[in-house]
Protein backbone atom coordinates (compact mmCIF):
# COMPACT_ATOMS: atom_id res chain seq x y z
CA UNK A 1 0.00 0.00 0.00
CA UNK A 2 1.24 3.50 -1.12
CA UNK A 3 3.10 5.58 2.20
CA UNK A 4 0.94 8.78 0.69
CA UNK A 5 -2.22 6.32 1.45
CA UNK A 6 -1.46 5.03 5.14
CA UNK A 7 -0.47 9.24 5.50
CA UNK A 8 -3.07 10.32 4.99
CA UNK A 9 -4.89 7.74 6.57
CA UNK A 10 -3.28 8.18 9.66
CA UNK A 11 -4.03 11.76 9.44
CA UNK A 12 -7.60 11.65 9.12
CA UNK A 13 -7.36 9.39 12.22
CA UNK A 14 -5.58 12.38 14.39
CA UNK A 15 -8.69 14.57 13.25
CA UNK A 16 -11.28 12.55 14.43
CA UNK A 17 -9.29 11.31 17.77
CA UNK A 18 -9.13 15.00 18.15
CA UNK A 19 -12.99 15.49 17.77
CA UNK A 20 -13.81 12.87 20.15
CA UNK A 21 -11.45 14.13 22.59
CA UNK A 22 -12.86 17.63 22.40
CA UNK A 23 -16.60 16.12 23.01
CA UNK A 24 -15.72 14.48 26.35
CA UNK A 25 -13.65 17.52 27.42
CA UNK A 26 -16.68 19.50 26.81
CA UNK A 27 -19.26 17.23 28.23
CA UNK A 28 -16.71 17.22 31.74
CA UNK A 29 -16.26 20.67 32.03
CA UNK A 30 -20.24 21.28 31.40
CA UNK A 31 -20.82 18.51 33.88
CA UNK A 32 -19.04 20.46 36.39
CA UNK A 33 -20.31 23.53 35.66
CA UNK A 34 -23.75 22.44 35.86
CA UNK A 35 -23.30 20.87 39.01
CA UNK A 36 -22.13 24.11 40.70
CA UNK A 37 -24.74 26.12 38.70
CA UNK A 38 -27.77 23.57 39.32
CA UNK A 39 -28.56 23.69 35.97
CA UNK A 40 -30.28 20.56 35.64
CA UNK A 41 -31.10 21.26 31.50
CA UNK A 42 -27.88 21.59 31.04
CA UNK A 43 -26.94 18.09 33.09
CA UNK A 44 -29.71 16.60 30.72
CA UNK A 45 -28.04 17.54 27.71
CA UNK A 46 -24.58 16.36 28.64
CA UNK A 47 -26.38 12.85 29.92
CA UNK A 48 -28.68 12.43 25.97
CA UNK A 49 -25.22 14.19 24.09
CA UNK A 50 -23.24 10.77 25.57
CA UNK A 51 -24.96 8.46 23.03
CA UNK A 52 -22.93 10.78 20.36
CA UNK A 53 -20.02 10.25 21.85
CA UNK A 54 -20.33 6.22 22.06
CA UNK A 55 -20.98 6.66 18.32
CA UNK A 56 -17.96 8.61 17.40
CA UNK A 57 -15.93 5.96 19.75
CA UNK A 58 -17.25 3.31 17.91
CA UNK A 59 -16.56 4.92 14.01
CA UNK A 60 -13.20 5.75 15.26
CA UNK A 61 -12.31 2.01 16.61
CA UNK A 62 -13.25 1.10 13.09
CA UNK A 63 -11.15 3.61 10.83
CA UNK A 64 -8.14 2.40 13.16
CA UNK A 65 -8.63 -1.18 12.47
CA UNK A 66 -9.80 -1.35 8.59
CA UNK A 67 -5.99 0.96 9.03
CA UNK A 68 -4.37 -1.85 10.30
CA UNK A 69 -5.60 -4.85 8.46
CA UNK A 70 -5.35 -2.86 5.47
CA UNK A 71 -2.40 -0.73 5.47
CA UNK A 72 0.00 -3.04 7.20
CA UNK A 73 1.76 -0.40 9.54
CA UNK A 74 5.17 -1.07 10.84
CA UNK A 75 7.29 0.39 13.90
CA UNK A 76 5.96 3.49 15.39
CA UNK A 77 2.88 3.67 12.67
CA UNK A 78 1.56 0.65 14.20
CA UNK A 79 2.08 1.68 18.25
CA UNK A 80 -0.22 4.93 17.59
CA UNK A 81 -2.90 2.82 15.62
CA UNK A 82 -2.79 0.50 18.52
CA UNK A 83 -2.61 2.72 20.94
CA UNK A 84 -5.78 4.81 19.09
CA UNK A 85 -7.63 1.92 20.25
CA UNK A 86 -6.53 1.61 23.72
CA UNK A 87 -7.77 5.71 23.70
CA UNK A 88 -10.88 5.28 21.96
CA UNK A 89 -11.96 3.57 25.57
CA UNK A 90 -10.53 5.77 27.80
CA UNK A 91 -11.65 8.82 26.32
CA UNK A 92 -15.07 6.94 25.98
CA UNK A 93 -15.06 5.62 30.15
CA UNK A 94 -13.88 9.33 30.89
CA UNK A 95 -17.64 10.55 28.59
CA UNK A 96 -19.13 8.41 31.29
CA UNK A 97 -17.96 10.13 34.21
CA UNK A 98 -18.97 13.36 33.07
CA UNK A 99 -22.18 11.84 32.03
CA UNK A 100 -22.41 10.55 35.72
CA UNK A 101 -21.83 13.61 37.34
CA UNK A 102 -24.50 15.17 35.45
CA UNK A 103 -26.80 12.37 36.48
CA UNK A 104 -26.01 12.93 40.12
CA UNK A 105 -27.01 16.54 39.65
CA UNK A 106 -30.07 15.79 37.80
CA UNK A 107 -30.71 13.22 40.75
CA UNK A 108 -30.39 15.14 43.21
CA UNK A 109 -32.41 17.95 42.06
CA UNK A 110 -29.50 20.08 42.63
CA UNK A 111 -26.97 19.30 45.35
CA UNK A 112 -27.09 22.94 46.64
CA UNK A 113 -23.06 22.86 48.54
CA UNK A 114 -21.28 25.73 47.72
CA UNK A 115 -18.37 24.90 49.54
CA UNK A 116 -18.16 21.48 48.24
CA UNK A 117 -19.54 21.88 44.46
CA UNK A 118 -16.51 25.14 44.79
CA UNK A 119 -14.13 22.01 45.27
CA UNK A 120 -15.62 19.79 42.49
CA UNK A 121 -15.28 22.09 40.05
CA UNK A 122 -11.82 23.05 40.83
CA UNK A 123 -11.00 19.41 40.60
CA UNK A 124 -13.10 19.20 37.40
CA UNK A 125 -11.42 21.68 35.61
CA UNK A 126 -7.97 20.49 36.22
CA UNK A 127 -8.99 17.49 34.76
CA UNK A 128 -10.28 19.09 31.55
CA UNK A 129 -6.85 20.94 31.63
CA UNK A 130 -4.90 17.76 32.09
CA UNK A 131 -6.90 15.99 29.18
CA UNK A 132 -6.44 18.43 26.94
CA UNK A 133 -2.48 18.73 27.19
CA UNK A 134 -2.21 15.33 27.74
CA UNK A 135 -4.04 14.68 23.88
CA UNK A 136 -2.02 17.64 22.18
CA UNK A 137 1.30 15.25 23.63
CA UNK A 138 -0.13 12.14 22.51
CA UNK A 139 -0.84 13.42 18.89
CA UNK A 140 3.21 15.11 19.01
CA UNK A 141 4.47 12.23 20.72
CA UNK A 142 5.57 14.33 23.22
CA UNK A 143 6.89 11.72 25.71
CA UNK A 144 8.28 14.15 28.27
CA UNK A 145 5.19 16.10 28.99
CA UNK A 146 3.20 13.08 29.41
CA UNK A 147 5.61 12.17 31.87
CA UNK A 148 5.14 15.70 33.61
CA UNK A 149 1.06 15.34 33.51
CA UNK A 150 1.12 11.89 34.91
CA UNK A 151 2.55 13.64 38.33
CA UNK A 152 -0.15 16.29 38.02
CA UNK A 153 -2.38 13.66 39.31
CA UNK A 154 -0.84 14.23 42.63
CA UNK A 155 -3.03 17.34 42.80
CA UNK A 156 -6.58 15.66 41.49
CA UNK A 157 -5.89 13.40 44.23
CA UNK A 158 -5.62 16.14 46.92
CA UNK A 159 -8.57 17.82 45.56
CA UNK A 160 -10.06 14.66 46.43
CA UNK A 161 -8.88 14.11 49.60
CA UNK A 162 -9.73 17.24 50.77
CA UNK A 163 -14.00 16.90 49.14
CA UNK A 164 -13.81 13.44 50.78
CA UNK A 165 -12.67 14.74 54.23
CA UNK A 166 -15.17 17.88 53.63
CA UNK A 167 -18.24 15.88 52.97
CA UNK A 168 -17.56 13.62 55.80
CA UNK A 169 -17.37 16.54 58.39
CA UNK A 170 -20.55 18.05 56.95
CA UNK A 171 -22.27 14.39 57.01
CA UNK A 172 -21.38 14.14 60.73
CA UNK A 173 -22.44 17.36 61.25
CA UNK A 174 -25.90 17.25 60.37
CA UNK A 175 -26.80 13.28 59.29
CA UNK A 176 -30.34 14.86 57.39
CA UNK A 177 -27.31 15.57 54.52
CA UNK A 178 -26.30 12.27 54.01
CA UNK A 179 -28.49 12.00 50.84
CA UNK A 180 -26.45 14.69 49.18
CA UNK A 181 -23.28 14.08 50.59
CA UNK A 182 -23.56 10.54 48.92
CA UNK A 183 -23.94 12.63 45.51
CA UNK A 184 -20.55 14.53 46.00
CA UNK A 185 -18.53 11.46 46.84
CA UNK A 186 -20.04 9.83 43.57
CA UNK A 187 -19.17 13.28 41.78
CA UNK A 188 -15.72 13.04 43.45
CA UNK A 189 -15.17 9.30 42.56
CA UNK A 190 -16.28 10.10 38.99
CA UNK A 191 -13.40 12.99 38.06
CA UNK A 192 -10.38 11.19 39.85
CA UNK A 193 -11.30 8.01 38.07
CA UNK A 194 -11.34 10.29 34.88
CA UNK A 195 -7.90 11.80 36.19
CA UNK A 196 -6.56 8.32 36.14
CA UNK A 197 -7.38 7.59 32.60
CA UNK A 198 -5.63 10.71 31.45
CA UNK A 199 -2.57 9.01 32.77
CA UNK A 200 -3.17 6.07 30.82
CA UNK A 201 -3.17 8.26 27.89
CA UNK A 202 -0.21 9.96 28.95
CA UNK A 203 1.82 6.22 29.45
CA UNK A 204 0.42 5.37 25.79
CA UNK A 205 2.43 8.44 24.24
CA UNK A 206 5.62 7.32 26.18
CA UNK A 207 4.85 4.12 24.31
CA UNK A 208 4.76 5.48 21.10
CA UNK A 209 7.72 6.98 21.54
CA UNK A 210 10.11 4.69 23.30
CA UNK A 211 8.07 1.53 22.10
CA UNK A 212 8.43 0.64 26.21
CA UNK A 213 5.58 0.79 28.52
CA UNK A 214 5.85 2.55 31.57
CA UNK A 215 3.34 2.40 33.91
CA UNK A 216 2.56 5.19 36.44
CA UNK A 217 2.92 4.31 40.18
CA UNK A 218 -0.76 5.27 40.92
CA UNK A 219 -3.06 1.61 40.78
CA UNK A 220 -5.21 2.63 37.27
Amino acid sequence: MPRKTLDQDLQTIRDDLLLLSNMVEQALISAVSALKDHDIEKSRFIRDNDEIINTKRFDLEGQVIVAIATQSPAARDLRFLASCLNLCTELERIGDYAKAIANANIRSGGISIPSLLITAKKMGMKTADMLHRAMNAFLEADAETARNIIFEDDVVDSYYSNLYEASIQRMIADARMMQRINYVLWVAHSLERSADRVTNICERTIYIETGLFEEADESL
